[in-house]
């Protein structure tokens, strides 16, 4: 029997949210905390070791209570349960989504097709871990006997960005004697640039693709195996001591030069924008040690754990997707920005982009009927506080409407002075303005002249929330990813989306296939593309000629 997936727009809880939403027409943020001075002491939540503040948003008890109740009538405990359990619930690929399954301790359980998959998972992280510490320590040595002292990440999408990100976030717990970089675009600047200053006698690939078949990836891989070649006299020997692979394909690996041996799996139940803690972090496994990727897989459980059994009113990373859904689709508030004030989450917001975007950027219901509502908001942001020199002015006092996430911790990694009390002020400051704004009277009372007022002027009831935590660890990285990751489901499991399949991703990359002969074909190809496109082709064909000549 097809799976049926009632329309949102008619669940009693959706109608009540709809006639509900008309009171915020008339009340905004300030009035709801005139009307109840302790609201900031009340609407919080803790656990997990994460504090999350949502006072500051457009709601009252009222609108929880009713977006509770979606939450309920959109069956999101049972769509909670059927992916802890392994159901096959990514529809559209007939696939288990058990990212859950890459951070389960050793003495748990977890079935795909009668088999147990948890002794598997604690399998390759043991290879992982014992690869690791051969080339952290020295054991592991080059062709020519030298240390590895480079690491190189070559993939693309959850490949890399799951990567980059966990680097960038746990520098101050990486080995500083070794260089890690990554390589994702096709683009040929990123391999020049990350290999010009390298020497490839000390310098490791980690070729990550599951199929190891991706066009970006592959031709990166082979750029890199020329490259490490060259530097070796044109001997092929040396591919099999700098290069190992994250795949599932061993005879694609093993026909590129890679042992096999040094093949690290994972399964198609790992997304890839849900893999960053599985092989696919070798590179951060390498940087970190495994004693701290072993503790940032014990943070993403922890929260597993509190989004598999926490009531809902309770539960971090529903409160914050009902919060999104509340905004998207009342508000047609179209984007958030996730603002991360601490320097080593630069690239948080970059990672946040393909795992929101590629999950629920979706016009269908999982039974294949268009959707009713808006899915998706799309996420953005940038480190704190140079975002309040860019693009905060928009969110002040700019016409849309952008919800934010203030993420910060209450120690710094590298105290200095002020410095860390100084950049917490501006969290607490720009929700404060945020939510609060400035009025005509209080502008009019600071001398400002009578023309200049308007400009000065913040409205205010602009939502935010804040997410607190003690410090940046291993463990308080895993939380946040996994977080978001709930976070992500349960928009999804509300809009009737499949959140796990991404074939938006496909349709440009088969054309690209069919383009890429036109463009470097030695005959003039007959081109059948519409005519913008044939005109391109046939442009950037003669102006490549006419530059060899």
């Amino acid at each position: 029997m097809p799976l049926q997936v009632s329309q949102l727009s008619e669940r009693p809880s959706w109608k009540a949210l709809k006639a509900h939403r008309s009171l915020f027409d008339e009340k905004n943020i300030k009035e709801l905390f005139a009307e109840d001075p302790q609201r900031g002491e009340k609407m919080n939540l803790n656990a997990a070791g994460l504090f999350l503040d949502f006072s500051k948003n457009r709601i009252t008890e009222k609108t929880l209570e009713l977006l509770l109740k979606l939450a309920e009538e959109s069956g999101l405990r049972e769509r909670i349960d059927s992916m802890f359990r392994g159901d096959k619930i990514n529809i559209s690929e007939n696939r288990s989504v058990l990212h859950v399954a890459l951070r389960t301790p050793k003495n748990e359980k977890i079935i795909v097709d009668g088999e147990d998959v948890v002794p598997k998972v604690h399998e390759v992280l043991e290879k992982m871990a014992s690869f690791a510490d051969s080339v952290r320590s020295g054991e592991w040595k080059g062709y020519s006997g030298k240390r590895i002292k480079n690491i190189i990440n070559i993939g693309i999408g959850g490949s890399d960005l799951g990567p980059v990100m966990a680097y960038e976030a746990l520098r101050y717990y990486s080995e500083r004697s070794m260089t890690f970089r990554f390589v994702s675009n096709v683009d040929s600047t990123d391999f020049v640039e990350a290999t010009r200053d390298l020497d490839p006698s000390e310098t490791l690939f980690i070729v990550s693709s599951k199929t190891f078949g991706t066009l970006e990836t592959l031709n990166n891989a082979h750029s890199a195996r020329d490259w490490l070649v060259r530097g070796f006299g044109d001997d092929q020997k040396a591919v099999a001591k700098h290069f190992v692979a994250v795949s599932t394909n061993a005879e694609k690996v093993a026909a590129f030069g890679i042992d096999t041996q040094n093949m690290f799996g994972f399964w198609d139940w790992v997304g890839g924008r849900y893999s960053m803690d599985s092989a696919i972090g070798l590179s951060t496994m390498l940087a970190i040690g495994p004693k701290h990727f072993n503790a940032m897989l014990a943070g993403f459980h922890e929260i597993d754990e509190h989004f598999r059994t926490a009531p809902f009113e309770k539960n971090l990373p529903v409160i914050l997707g009902l919060l999104s859904i509340w905004y998207n689709d009342f508000f047609d508030a179209q984007t958030v920005a996730v603002l991360p004030y601490d320097q080593y989450l630069k690239r948080f917001p970059a990672y946040l982009q393909q795992l929101t975007m590629e999950s629920n950027g979706k016009h269908v219901t999982l039974d294949g009927k268009k959707v009713d509502t808006q899915t998706g908001p799309i996420y953005w942001g940038e480190p704190g506080t140079n975002g309040q020199h860019s693009f905060y002015q928009l969110i002040h006092q700019g016409t849309r409407l952008i919800p934010c996430d203030f993420i910060t911790f209450y120690k710094s990694l590298n105290p200095l002075g002020r410095h860390h009390d100084l950049l917490v002020s501006n969290v607490f400051a720009q929700a404060e303005a945020l939510a609060f704004g400035k009025t005509k009277e209080q502008v009019q009372a600071e001398g400002t002249p009578d023309a200049l007022v308007p400009h000065r002027v913040f409205e205010g009831n602009r939502p935010s929330n804040i997410l607190l935590a003690d410090l940046l660890t291993p463990e308080t990285l895993g939380k946040l990813v996994a977080l978001y990751e709930h976070n992500v489901f349960t928009q999804g499991a509300i809009w009737g989306i499949d959140s796990f399949d991404q074939w938006g991703v496909e349709l440009g990359k088969i054309l690209a296939q069919k383009i890429i002969p036109e463009l470097d074909g030695p005959t003039t190809p007959i081109l059948k593309h519409d005519s913008s496109t044939n005109h391109l082709i046939s442009l950037y064909r003669e102006k490549k000629i006419s530059s060899h000549e």
